[in-house]
């Protein structure tokens, strides 16, 4: 079966610094897919990438078996409609209402009516543990973890394919990020949505992987299911789950 997310030999450099270094994964559909590691190790510039926001000097990414690097602006715009995002940090428009949050792709990218745009918004909150009168708040009004969710709907409010969450639970108490965790998982089972996540937290990627990547150095040091993580036998994978200070990863600190 064709994966639906396909990355051969993936290289990105900026000048000297090659942050991916030939990246080899395959994702298939309705899989969910956690990359971890250090700060500056490429994680977010693999999410662009496969977005075609930036763009590779080698190798081959392809979305449901169709190459995608370097794919005319057009054509890039039709496969992007596969896509929803979940941003670090929640990235609402603060000009817009929660509502309007919600339903910007669905107006702006499908054209949706705005009427039919808002009822798409209120079932998705509702699908988010958000009530109807959330919809005319604004992002100012909302805790951290409600902006979350508010996030979270926006990602599946146009029932995409693909969902990319960017360190979903960054910022919240360790109650609200679990809460995020379980809508993640259960938003993304009633998709049956195929997605790659990023995040540093360990918790929130044991609750949400089916598979995990550790990624060093623009390389992947270890691919494989979640559930074997604590038993990997990789030294970077452990130094990393456990926090440990000493191991293969270092830190490079100016004095």
């Amino acid at each position: 079966m064709t994966p639906k997310i396909q990355l051969t030999d993936v290289h990105k450099s900026f000048g000297p610094k090659k942050v991916l270094d030939g990246i080899t994964v395959d994702l298939p559909a309705g899989q969910s897919l956690v990359v971890i590691g250090g700060s500056g190790s490429g994680k977010s510039v693999l999410l662009k990438c496969i977005l075609g926001l930036m763009r590779p000097e080698t190798g081959s990414i392809k979305i449901d078996g169709e190459e995608v690097v370097g794919l005319p602006q057009r054509e890039r715009e039709r496969v992007l409609r596969k896509f929803g995002m979940l941003f670090q940090g929640g990235a609402l428009f603060d000009s817009l209402t929660v509502w309007e949050n919600v339903a910007f792709g669905l107006i702006q990218g499908q054209r949706m009516r705005r009427a039919e745009a808002r009822e798409r918004a209120l079932a998705k909150l509702a699908a988010v543990g958000l009530a109807a009168d959330v919809a005319e708040l604004w992002p100012a009004e909302l805790s951290g973890g409600m902006q979350k969710r508010v996030a979270l709907a926006r990602a599946i409010a146009s029932e995409p394919e693909i969902i990319f969450f960017d360190e979903p639970t960054t910022g919240l108490d360790p109650i609200m990020a679990d809460v995020i965790n379980n809508l993640i998982v259960d938003c993304v089972k009633q998709l049956g949505a195929t997605t790659i996540s990023i995040t540093h937290d360990m918790h929130s990627a044991r609750k949400i992987a089916d598979r995990m990547a550790m990624i060093y150095k623009g390389r992947l040091t270890w691919v494989g299911p979640a559930a074997e993580i604590d038993a990997s036998g990789n030294p970077y994978v452990d130094q990393f789950i456990h926090g440990r200070a000493e191991g293969p990863i270092t830190m490079e600190l100016r004095r």
